[in-house]
């Protein structure tokens, strides 16, 4: 029955939650059934043809990619975009997403599980140093690297900040290229 899922393990395999695959099939997105127990069941294949329809990468192809993964944390849509694009367009081929507060940067974080963070510290819900504490002590997170921007910080609070994990403190405005070569430095990818 490895082409049948439940909901629990649909929700895993498409990094979403079980209410998020409930809603899709409630709503005629994907093709289920239920149980004489009142289960829902998926096909592995309707679930990936929807998967595919919607841009979702499919796990077995995310393994094989061997892209490095980024996510950019900023409350400025601007910066955030300018980034982003940045970073996508740069030769090494990164998988990059954002987010712009710091419940959404958790969850990215769990669910992405970014190899690099780029994080504006002077964000509202973030407390910066917390934040590279939490990732750095996190069996599963604490092998990200972690860049830190801010445009309002000295060298003591950037001190601050490296003692609870971070691996980089950049002032703002940088320009875009030295970001690239930063990042692309700290993933190991440029000496």
């Amino acid at each position: 029955m490895e082409d049948t899922m439940t909901v629990f393990t649909a929700s895993k395999y498409c990094n979403v939650s079980s209410k998020t695959i409930i809603n899709w099939v409630e709503a005629g997105h994907i093709k289920a059934y239920k149980t004489v127990g009142g289960h829902r069941r998926i096909k592995k294949y309707d679930l990936e043809a929807f998967m595919l329809q919607q841009g979702i990468p499919i796990p077995e192809q995310k393994e094989t990619a061997d892209r490095k993964k980024i996510l950019v944390v900023d409350d400025d849509l601007i910066i955030v975009e300018s980034i982003v694009q940045a970073l996508e367009e740069d030769a090494f081929d990164y998988e990059v997403i954002s987010a712009s507060d710091g419940f959404e940067a958790g969850l990215q974080v769990n669910h992405f599980n970014p190899d690099l963070l780029i994080l504006d510290i002077m964000m509202p819900d973030i407390k910066g140093y917390e934040v590279c504490k939490k990732i750095k002590t996190n069996e599963d997170s604490k092998h990200t690297k972690i860049i830190v921007l801010s445009a309002y910080l000295d060298e003591e609070k950037f001190k601050l900040m490296k003692e609870n994990g971070a691996d980089l403190c950049l002032s703002k405005p940088l320009p875009l290229s030295k970001l690239k070569d930063e990042v692309a430095k700290l993933l190991g990818l440029k000496a």
